[in-house]
């Protein structure tokens, strides 16, 4: 296909839930090494109640569950169309942001995927004393190559630390890692779409607005064979004390 197809299609496909499929044979990221999900499901086999954070289309937190069978209270929230995760999921979906609508101490695990943005102090409130908090998150720069084909130069990005922001919640550290993984993207569609599904990489994207640099893009794959840009996901696990 022509550039002009390309991009058609990438517009085309709808941008609900948080499935990648899509992208098999167009692109391709690595994973990090210590397999989120499945960790989700090892503490979910000890936990009571579970909350999963900002779940997206639920995706990862249903095969957290079905890797982990058992009587247990399961709630997530989601603030952009619930409604999917709730086709997904066995369990509650609440409309949330930020402020979480549940009583203190009510999880004993709560769980968060990518998060847009992380509520620390809440966190700390809803989990029960020695209740667990397991979150993989966009580390700084992430697809910084990505970005900066679509913005130009950028600034050097803010150096967050979740392991001191878990700690002044009132959070003990028990692991906290990074790891930087690369990303190959083997047509302009695989980009443009990803773009409009990953919004934070260029927050104001759209096809038109971006159509000359991704033209450029479409170009580098032509002599290249792929976009390379590199993916960066920190691991947080911290557990409440009383």
């Amino acid at each position: 296909m022509d550039f002009d197809e390309l991009l058609a299609e990438a517009a085309a496909v709808p941008l609900e839930g948080w499935d990648f499929s899509w992208f098999d044979g167009r692109a391709t990221e690595e994973r990090p090494s210590w397999r989120y999900a499945d960790r989700v499901a090892e503490r979910l086999r000890t936990a009571s109640a579970a909350l999963d954070l900002q779940t997206g289309g639920g995706e990862v937190f249903s095969y957290a569950i079905g890797k982990a069978p058992g009587q247990r209270r399961l709630v997530a929230t989601e603030a952009w169309q619930p409604e999917v995760a709730a086709r997904n999921l066995e369990a509650l979906v609440v409309r949330a942001d930020d402020h979480l609508p549940f009583l203190d101490a009510t999880f004993d695990l709560v769980v968060s995927r990518h998060p847009v943005s992380t509520p620390w102090t809440e966190i700390a409130r809803v989990l029960r004393p020695g209740g667990i908090f397991l979150s993989q998150q966009i580390g700084d720069g992430s697809n910084r190559e990505l970005s900066e084909a679509m913005l130009g130069p950028l600034p050097p990005p803010a150096r967050r630390n979740p392991g001191r922001l878990a700690e002044a919640a009132g959070l003990e550290l028990i692991d906290v890692r990074a790891e930087r993984l690369r990303a190959e993207f083997l047509d302009v569609a695989a980009v443009a779409y990803f773009l409009r599904k990953v919004i934070w990489t260029v927050p104001d994207f759209t096809i038109e607005k971006y159509r000359d640099r991704l033209r450029a893009v479409h170009e580098e794959i032509s002599v290249k064979g792929m976009f390379v840009s590199y993916a960066t996901r920190v691991l947080i696990e911290a557990r409440r004390w009383p």
